[in-house]
């Protein structure tokens, strides 16, 4: 009998030995195959960080040169109400010089007709004149507006007759005009207006999201582990 129970339980000792070899080696594998997803992890985690500050640092650029381009020019502008205005005078006064390029070191002379447009702003006495934007109005004082020079001058003086005409049939035009009278002359467009002064910041401002997000959606990953990883400790 003693000799049967000590071979049952060097038999039992054996298979006990052997299951607990056997949990050690699938607990390795779990400890390593958490290692490996944790070293796998580390690099695209970085990769999508240097993104996101990447995302930041770009966006805070383009706001710069926004800020000294677009939005320094929107603000500088004194034609900020926008009304209603009627045309009571548009003439071809005279023809006016202008230079091209026609080739290395050469510069010749053409001419457009200068058209005058004088309106009347909200249908009152004050009558103004009218200038196509804020670049022909620093191009020209007196002319509505100027074509771009060429050598064809019978091109240029159907442009600005086109012009014209377009200006009698629509009488009345939506136009641009300093509220503190500061200035003289009224806008039929502002270069810079509101919308364009939006969706210059638009696609900066998706790009600085999208970084700030990507590097709070890789904190939040980390985060989570860490507090996994303690949860699992705590079980144990």
């Amino acid at each position: 009998m003693f000799f049967v129970a000590g071979a049952k339980n060097a038999g039992g000792s054996g298979g006990g030995g052997e299951r607990r070899s056997i949990y050690q080696k699938f607990r390795d594998v779990d400890i390593l195959d958490k290692k490996k997803t944790v070293t796998a992890l580390r690099p695209g985690e970085d990769r999508a960080i240097f993104l996101g500050l990447g995302m930041i640092l770009s966006s805070v650029m383009m706001y710069f040169v926004l800020g000294i381009t677009i939005l320094r020019s929107y603000a500088d502008s004194v034609w900020t109400e926008e009304g209603v205005c009627v045309v009571v005078n548009s003439t071809v006064t005279a023809d006016m010089n202008c230079s091209y390029n026609c080739g290395s070191d050469c510069w010749r002379v053409s001419k457009y007709p200068c058209l005058q447009v004088f309106v009347s702003v909200n249908n009152t006495s004050r009558v103004s004149r009218l200038s196509h934007n804020e670049e022909m109005q620093d191009i020209s004082s007196e002319c509505f507006y100027v074509p771009r020079c060429q050598k064809d001058s019978v091109a240029l003086h159907v442009i600005i007759m086109n012009i014209s005409e377009r200006l009698k049939v629509h009488q009345q035009v939506p136009c641009f005009y300093d509220p503190s009278e500061q200035q003289d002359t009224v806008l039929l467009t502002r270069l810079y207006d509101h919308s364009v002064v939006f969706h210059s910041l638009l696609w900066p401002s998706c790009m600085l999201t999208g970084g700030a997000l990507i590097i709070v959606m890789v904190k939040l990953t980390q985060y989570l582990s860490r507090l996994c990883e303690e949860i699992v400790k705590i079980k144990r």
